[in-house]
């Protein structure tokens, strides 16, 4: 009896999912900005449509720290952002690379065959995430919103999860830079640093003041209204009200310092064996496995941040509850923030005055970062195909040795470097987004690494094809 792969199920229904045809020639790079720009234009004008049906809460948003890695916004179109796509790309890629899944993606069918299978996990997600969305009362009490806009909710949040799905298959197929995924979370991130920098809204301090909201509109108004000039910079620099100018320095440090750190590599040498007299260079990053770490980091941390919350508003009395996490909502800032348990102790300090309340929730967090992204980044380059039989494996394959070596001794030479470069790298990661959090860059450390990373991913890619 054959054996039926689990793709070949997919086949029937191939015809369902919608499909964005390869384009047949070369896209010129005016065309693929033009193409990223119509694709992002799209996604912010998604991120400003609120949902029709739902009643405004007034309670905290329990997924205000998934949002940062999920690209979404709250109330409107963009609930879900990226969220169903991610995950099911992660879920197909994590069981193809455990051999859960049997796919060649050399052979062009069950490359097709597997990208369909991930939308169609995808669309599966997005229809499941919405219901749970609704019936979880997210939007209003069930009784409240009635059967009609329930269904009205579910049906706007899938359609918007099918137009993030070609969206990000425009970019994919080359139509476009990167990946949609990367795209909007990239843009997501930066929207909140110049808002934060920019922002005309005003807020009223503890004090009965009124300051603006962006720090750079706020030191402009501080200097000119104050009489007292170094008192103005000084408020300026180190508000607690908002975010201040010592922030967004901070913040153009950390790009600084993560574009610094990406063109850290080591190169080896490898020949082709038709050109036995050239060579190239095959990179190993330190930031071998990217972003990878800081998303699966977070998307861990996030969710269980998410289910403590959830839980401890139903079960605040229940020890379990409690020791899992104790939480504390913000008016001012619209979300709940851990104030015990392992949540707290995970959850990063905001600055170094943090740091010096309470040092075993500093070593602790920090011990739990560097370890966490060092073993996320080890484990995904096992089961994405990078690591080191898999690489080994594609350069033989291309007719590639290493120079001084024989064939088969590849896998040694990479055995010295790859698992390093994976784990260190992972850590490295985790040390900036330490480092970020604890000098109150904006939006997050985890959010400038992920800024900083796709932002510099984009660069290579287009400097690439320049040089094609």
């Amino acid at each position: 009896m054959a054996k039926v792969r689990f793709l070949d199920l997919v086949k029937p229904v191939m015809f369902l999912i919608p499909q964005i045809k390869t384009p047949e020639r070369k896209v010129t790079k005016h065309d693929r900005f033009v193409w990223s720009a119509i694709a992002l234009f799209i996604y912010l004008i998604c991120c400003q449509i609120p949902l029709y049906g739902i009643y405004k809460s007034t309670g905290s948003d329990p997924l205000y720290w998934l949002r940062v890695i999920l690209a979404s916004n709250k109330g409107t179109l963009m609930e879900l952002g990226i969220s169903p796509i991610v995950t099911s790309g992660m879920i197909m890629q994590l069981l193809a690379g455990s051999k859960i899944i049997d796919v060649d993606k050399k052979q062009k069918e069950d490359k097709e065959l597997f990208d369909g299978a991930t939308k169609l996990f995808g669309f599966i997600i997005t229809i499941g995430e919405a219901v749970a969305y609704v019936l979880s009362g997210m939007y209003g009490e069930l009784s409240n919103l009635g059967a009609l806009n329930a269904y009205l909710i579910i049906i706007q949040l899938c359609v918007a999860g099918v137009i993030v799905l070609l969206l990000d298959e425009i970019m994919s197929k080359g139509y476009g830079i990167g990946s949609g995924i990367s795209l909007f979370i990239a843009v997501n991130i930066c929207e909140t640093i110049v808002w934060k920098s920019f922002s005309p809204f005003t807020i009223t301090t503890e004090s009965g003041q009124t300051e603006y909201e962006g720090a750079i509109i706020n030191a402009v108004h501080q200097l000119i209204t104050r009489p007292n000039k170094i008192s103005a910079l000084q408020h300026s620099f180190y508000r607690a009200t908002g975010t201040n100018l010592f922030n967004l320095i901070t913040t153009f440090v950390v790009f600084l310092v993560v574009i610094y750190f990406q063109g850290f590599k080591h190169e080896i040498r490898i020949s082709h064996r038709n050109e036995p007299g050239s060579y190239r260079t095959y990179p190993i990053k330190l930031f071998y496995s990217s972003n990878i770490p800081i998303i699966l980091q977070s998307a861990l941390v996030s969710n269980l941040f998410f289910f403590s919350q959830i839980l401890y508003k139903r079960y605040k009395h229940f020890l379990p509850i409690r020791i899992l996490g104790k939480w504390e909502d913000i008016e001012s800032g619209g979300h709940s923030v851990p104030v015990g348990g392992l949540v707290y102790y995970i959850s990063p300090p905001h600055s170094l005055l943090d740091f010096a309340k309470d040092p075993f929730h500093t070593l602790f967090y920090i011990a739990f970062m560097l370890i966490s992204c060092g073993f996320f980044s080890k484990t995904w380059i096992e089961v994405s195909g990078s690591g080191v039989n898999d690489v080994a494996k594609n350069l033989q394959d291309q007719g590639y040795f290493i120079q001084g070596m024989r064939e088969n001794m590849i896998k040694d030479r990479l055995r010295r470097y790859i698992p390093i470069a994976a784990v260190f790298g992972g850590m490295c990661i985790g040390c900036l987004t330490i480092f970020a959090d604890f000098l109150g860059a904006i939006g997050s450390g985890t959010g400038i690494l992920l800024a900083v990373t796709i932002i510099y991913s984009f660069y290579e890619e287009i400097m690439k094809n320049d040089t094609k």
